[in-house]
């Protein structure tokens, strides 16, 4: 997953993505196949990944990250993704823009995405809103991401998800 030209202080930043997740893998991949039908998106634009494989991603990516990522958000995005893949989500990686970022989350959201974030240069824009969300306030590294899940806590917005059966979290897998 990561390459050259997707990281930012060597944390992974997929610069005209769209990073979905999604409580089961049974959900991804509806996505995905969905997705397959989608007008601009072609070939290898739709990635899957399963929990583990971002598990080990986000390992790698903060082993690899410069002191300098702490100035940003893409270091505090990531471990919020490593908690949510530590609860079982599975992922979809769609290169998408504009418009198609759109319509790309809006797929996701019928399939019971719980997140979908357009990586921009600038900014990591949430492409799913929830009605417990609170509204975006300053971020800083100390803080985290407003959407980042609390740390051992399933998030409030879990009542929303559809209802899918889970492993505890010291389950194998």
């Amino acid at each position: 997953m990561s390459e050259a030209d997707s990281t930012s202080f060597g944390v992974y930043k997929p610069v005209g993505h769209v990073v979905i997740s999604f409580p089961s893998a049974r959900q991804a991949q509806a996505a995905q196949a969905a997705l397959a039908n989608e007008p601009g998106l072609r070939g290898e634009a739709v990635r899957y990944m399963t929990d583990r494989q971002m598990v080990e991603q986000v390992d790698t990516d903060i082993l690899d990250a410069s002191p300098l990522a702490e100035f940003g958000q893409e270091l505090n995005l990531v471990k919020a993704h490593r908690e949510l893949a530590e609860l079982g989500y599975h992922w979809l990686i769609v290169r998408a823009e504009g418009d198609l970022a759109v319509r790309v989350a809006a797929v996701a959201k019928q399939h019971g995405a719980e997140r979908a974030q357009r990586y921009g240069r600038l900014v990591i824009e949430e492409l799913i809103e929830h009605a417990t969300d609170l509204p975006q306030v300053t971020e800083t590294p100390d803080r985290g991401l407003d959407a980042q899940t609390p740390s051992g806590k399933e998030s409030e917005r879990a009542a929303l998800r559809p209802a899918e059966k889970r492993l505890p979290r010291d389950a194998k897998r």
